[in-house]
């Protein structure tokens, strides 16, 4: 299965590439050039990095904390309640 379309990379390549060391979709992009033209398969490279045990990347470990959607799931949790700003004061 394609991974990404704009380099013909497929699922096989990218898994071969987090076997020879890469951890980052950065890392992979330096082997294959996924990743570089449009963008729209980081976050499958995302998920094939953290099925393969490396770190999640720091955005979604910020969209956890700021309980927004899981692009896996697909399903956004119950959202905390945002607080209101605090007024200006005048100077």
């Amino acid at each position: 299965m394609y991974v990404c379309m704009c380099h013909a990379v497929t699922e096989d390549q990218v898994k071969q590439a987090i076997d020879g060391g890469a951890n980052t979709p950065r890392q992979i992009a330096k082997g294959c050039r996924a990743g570089t033209d449009c963008g729209s398969c980081v976050r499958r490279i995302q998920a094939l990095l953290g099925e393969h045990g490396a770190r999640p990347c720091p955005t979604a470990r910020l969209a956890a904390r700021l309980g927004l959607a899981d692009p896996e799931a697909g399903v956004a949790p119950a959202a905390a309640p945002v607080p209101a700003p605090a007024p200006l004061r005048a100077a």
